[in-house]
C-alpha cells in the first residue's frame, strides 16, 4: 500500500473502484529519486508551477519561467532554481521558510508530456549558485521526496513561440518591467527601482499599465 494515499484519497478510490488500479499506477511511476529520464526532461523545461502552502493554509501556485535549464539537476535527489525579481511580495518564497514542503510541475505542451515533484526547499543565503544565474536574488534547492509522470492526455497541445525578452540573459541588458511605471506605487518601490519610470518614458496609471497586459506588453 503506498503512502501517497491518505484516507481522503481512499474514500473516493472506494467509491469509484479504483483502490487496486491506484495502488498499481503508484507502484509503476511513483519514485524517491530522478531517473535519467526525468533530469532530460526537466532540463529541457524554461517554466513549472510551483506549489507552496502560506501561513493561513491556503495552496499558492505560481508560474515560474526562465531560460531552457534553469531549473539544475543537482544530483538524484536535488534540483536547484533561481528566484528572479518580482513584485516584492515574495508568496512562494516566504511560504518555503515557513513550510517548505512544495510541489512542482513541469509541462511539455508541444508534445504533451508532464512531470510532478514533491519535495521539501530550503534556501540557502548566499548559495554558490548565485553566480550562474543571472539576476537571481535567492536559489531554491528541493530535496526530492517523489517524483512521477502523470498521463498527458488532457494536455492541450500549444506551440512555444519566443522566450520572454524579461527573462534574464547573458551579455546583454534585461528590459525594466512596465508596471514599476505605475504612478499610485512610485513612493512604495524601492530605493534602487526610484528611476525605472523616468528610464521608461514616466509614470503611467493603473489603468494603462492594465491595457499593455491585455496586450501581452505588460
Amino acid at each position: 500500500m503506498s503512502d501517497l494515499y491518505g484516507a481522503q484519497h481512499r474514500v473516493l478510490q472506494q467509491q469509484f473502484d479504483t483502490v487496486s488500479m491506484a495502488d498499481r499506477v503508484s507502484e509503476f511511476i511513483v519514485v524517491p529519486e530522478i531517473s535519467d529520464e526525468h533530469r532530460g526532461f526537466i532540463e529541457s523545461r524554461d517554466m513549472f508551477f510551483l506549489s507552496t502552502i502560506d501561513h493561513r493554509g491556503f495552496p499558492t501556485c505560481s508560474y515560474k519561467g526562465g531560460s531552457t535549464g534553469f531549473v539544475k539537476v543537482l544530483d538524484s535527489k536535488t534540483l536547484a532554481f533561481p528566484s528572479l525579481d518580482g513584485n516584492g511580495m515574495y508568496l512562494s518564497m516566504g511560504n518555503m521558510t515557513l513550510n517548505p514542503k512544495i510541489g512542482m510541475l513541469f509541462i511539455d505542451f508541444e508534445h504533451p508530456h508532464r512531470v510532478r515533484v514533491h519535495g521539501t526547499a530550503q534556501i540557502v543565503p548566499n548559495d554558490p549558485l548565485l553566480q550562474e544565474y543571472k539576476e537571481a536574488e535567492l536559489v531554491v534547492r528541493v530535496t526530492i521526496e517523489e517524483i512521477f509522470i502523470n498521463c498527458p492526455r488532457y494536455i492541450h497541445p500549444h506551440q512555444r513561440v519566443a522566450t520572454s525578452r524579461y527573462v534574464p540573459q547573458p551579455h546583454c541588458p534585461t528590459p525594466l518591467p512596465q508596471w514599476k511605471r505605475i504612478d499610485g506605487l512610485q513612493d512604495a518601490l524601492p530605493a534602487r527601482d526610484k528611476d525605472v519610470a523616468e528610464s521608461l518614458g514616466g509614470t503611467i496609471s493603473f489603468e494603462e499599465y492594465a491595457e499593455l497586459v491585455m496586450k501581452g506588453e505588460g
